[in-house]
């Protein structure tokens, strides 16, 4: 009886986890749209996700913490532009993500760009708000960063 008690509360803690978990959209359209709809900024972050080092530090220092899962929820549409060596990706993914790499004169990995998108006739214009990247001190110090750059919209 006890095995199953504790297999119930696993069960449940890991759904509640997952629900917990942060919607990262790679496409840029779907991003804006959802950007533009909920009047939320996009927070774009320019990652190699299989080779960069400090991109997988931020991701396991910050990202994938529940103070910047809760900060994010509320403040921004999450859109990750992904630069990987060893793993597949769609080639309209690679052909848009080099294009805004070009677009944010993204030098290096990981870099963070916050910007709020608008339609004009029919072509998705963005507004840079401005950047961030690694910061030490885990997710209050990161996203103190993140509010200071949020303050000037």
């Amino acid at each position: 009886m006890k095995k199953i008690v504790v297999l119930i509360v696993l069960l449940l803690g890991s759904i509640s986890v997952n629900a917990q978990e942060l919607k990262w959209e790679t496409s840029f359209e779907q991003a804006s749209q959802i950007a533009m709809k909920t009047k939320k900024p996009l927070l774009m972050f320019f990652t190699g996700s299989d080779w960069c080092g400090w991109c997988i530090r931020l991701q396991n220092e910050v990202l994938k913490k529940p103070e910047f899962a809760a900060w994010a929820k509320d403040n921004v549409v999450l859109l990750e532009l992904d630069f990987p060596r060893r793993s597949p990706q769609l080639p309209e993914i690679q052909k848009q993500n080099m294009e805004l790499q070009q677009v944010f004169d993204v030098r290096g990995y990981p870099t963070i760009w916050f910007a709020t998108p608008t339609k004009k006739d029919g072509k998705t214009n963005l507004e840079k708000l401005g950047s961030t990247g690694y910061v030490a001190g885990g997710p209050e110090k990161w996203l103190e960063g993140a509010n200071q750059i949020l303050k000037k919209k």
